[in-house]
């Protein structure tokens, strides 16, 4: 077990010292198992692990899932989204920022990115709030929260890499995110009727449209109707596979775009070349965590650490809320997907040997990812749009998140409490 607290360490002393955690985490991984077991196996060892993650069939999951939510931004699909959403609700107080809760959570279907769908968002709807007299604290707040249903509502990068590192069955995860998902997207619009009642200044009532309008709206999201049910009802299904559905959404994210004439040679490229960047950043995470990882398992570290919580005389739940806050309490000074890729090797099993669910466990994942994505004072999110929206200020963003923070916790004391939230859909599944 000292073996493995040394490695830890060693990663969060390389990371002050402003080594990217992909690379702290690979190093120290190949380190400590040559001066374990000797440095052939360390070299051999590593070596497979970059062989057998880039010629995995079931990560190619991940490039196409990229790939496809970009071409679906490119296509402008998130505007007719937060159109049809405000032409429904847009006049009530606050009903802006609760088309844009919605627009999220539908561009979230077809993205499965965080930080994408905060982006993309700010340039959609934070235009129109700023010009019907929203603050820019709730403005950014509900762009930054409503972010996060990205990873939450299905296809989600981020379920699928959890899956693969657990080998959970994802086409299970997306179903388990569909409900939560719904339940979050609706927390976060209390947080908005909140703010809007505690200072109405937060938010004007906007126009009223017409019945008319409203259904020329919802024609206008034909598309991401078209292909979320190709993908998400071919995998549930059972039609095609995750990667079959994910090459399948790509092809049809590539044709709308087409037909909308929005790709150009030079828009093509870009869209290939961002999503090249993302797929390579992800790898590098993914190769370097699994080789920490096979360092920490062959240490004594995790049936060390089974026997002490063991010994503790806590009930699975409570060990499991534990967890829960040790990961809220990371997410604040810690870049999520590398905490979650750092920990997953010690909790998850523990978490199997307390005969808990994966599937249920990898909803928990998500969300505490999600809570992190806006947690101050290094959520991902509140970076994203503090680059895009420079004269917003950091600190106007950090004070509008707070009441959407405490939301996204509530959610998850409320799936942390009733796992059939999350098991429900996939319990339909073979």
């Amino acid at each position: 077990m000292t073996e493995a607290l040394l490695g830890f360490g060693a990663i969060f002393v390389l990371a002050l010292l402003r080594l990217p955690l992909a690379f702290a985490m690979g190093l120290v991984g190949i380190v400590g198992m040559g001066l374990t077991r000797g440095w052939h196996p360390a070299l051999a060892s590593t070596a497979q692990v970059v062989h057998e993650t880039g010629f995995a069939y079931t990560l190619s999951v991940i490039p196409l899932f990229i790939l496809m939510g970009n071409f679906v931004a490119r296509a402008g699909l998130a505007h007719e989204l937060f159109h049809a959403a405000y032409a429904f609700i847009g006049h009530l107080r606050g009903g802006l920022a609760h088309a844009t809760i919605a627009a999220c959570a539908g561009f979230g279907a077809i993205c499965g990115s965080s930080i994408a769908t905060a982006a993309t968002m700010s340039k959609v709807a934070y235009p129109s709030m700023k010009r019907l007299g929203y603050s820019d604290s709730l403005s950014t707040g509900v762009i930054a929260a409503g972010g996060t249903l990205g990873i939450m509502i299905p296809p989600s990068t981020i379920m699928v890499i959890y899956g693969i590192v657990t080998e959970t069955n994802i086409g299970k995860l997306f179903a388990a995110g569909v409900i939560p998902g719904i339940l979050i997207a609706l927390l976060l619009m209390v947080a908005v009727v909140f703010m809007t009642f505690m200072d109405p200044e937060h938010a004007p009532a906007g126009e009223k449209s017409s019945w008319s309008e409203r259904w020329k709206a919802l024609r206008g999201i034909w598309g991401v109707l078209l292909l979320v049910v190709l993908v998400l009802g071919g995998i549930y299904g059972g039609v095609f596979t995750a990667t079959e559905g994910a090459g399948i959404g790509a092809a049809g994210a590539f044709l709308f775009a087409l037909a909308r004439r929005r790709l150009t040679v030079k828009a093509t490229f870009e869209v290939l070349v961002e999503s090249a960047r993302t797929t390579a950043m992800l790898f590098t995470l993914l190769i370097a965590a699994t080789i920490f990882a096979n360092f920490v398992n062959f240490t004594s570290m995790p049936n060390d650490l089974k026997e002490w919580i063991t010994h503790l005389g806590l009930s699975p739940v409570m060990i499991v809320a534990a967890m829960m806050m040790i990961y809220v309490l990371l997410g604040t000074v810690m870049e999520e997907l590398t905490m979650v890729l750092l920990t997953i090797p010690l909790f998850f099993p523990i978490v199997v040997s307390l005969g808990f669910d994966p599937v249920w466990f990898g909803v928990l994942i998500v969300m505490v990812i999600q809570i992190g994505l806006i947690s101050p004072p290094v959520g991902m999110n509140l970076f994203v749009l503090n680059t895009l929206l420079p004269k917003v200020g950091l600190g106007n963003i950090f004070r509008g998140v707070w009441p959407f923070v405490v939301m996204q916790v509530v959610a998850l004391g409320i799936l942390l409490a009733f796992p059939g939230l999350s098991l429900w859909l996939p319990s339909f599944m073979k």
